[in-house]
């Protein structure tokens, strides 16, 4: 059941990881910043990772050492879903192009090892 629900967790944090790819894909900082509707399905699928990544680490800790910074992870879904009224968007751009393509590599390597 472990390996089944860890990988429901990875699946669901790499289809969210795809979703924000294709909804800023051509997009500049300025167009993402302009366009609430873009803006609200990056947050959400954020959120979706942060969580998704809390509770597969509930399930298989030992997923910490093979993703990178996965508290600062969790804690980012919290400042989206607490403090979403001081979230900006350039730090929001700034994970997407820095951070998340790194964190989808490593997901993917996690599912290639996982799944069944």
């Amino acid at each position: 059941m472990k390996r089944h629900e860890v990988c429901k967790y990875l699946y669901d944090i790499n289809e969210a990881c795809v979703l924000i790819e294709r909804f800023v894909s051509g997009k500049t900082l300025e167009e993402y910043s302009a366009d609430p509707l873009v803006r609200s399905g990056v947050e959400r699928q954020f959120e979706i990772i942060g969580e998704a990544l809390n509770q597969a680490l509930r399930v298989a800790p030992e997923l910490s050492e093979r993703i990178t910074e996965p508290g600062r992870i969790i804690s980012f879904r919290n400042r989206l879903i607490h403090g979403y009224a001081s979230i900006a968007d350039d730090v929001v751009w700034g994970i997407i192009e820095e951070k998340l393509p790194v964190f989808r590599r490593e997901v993917e390597m996690l599912l290639e090892k996982t799944a069944p």
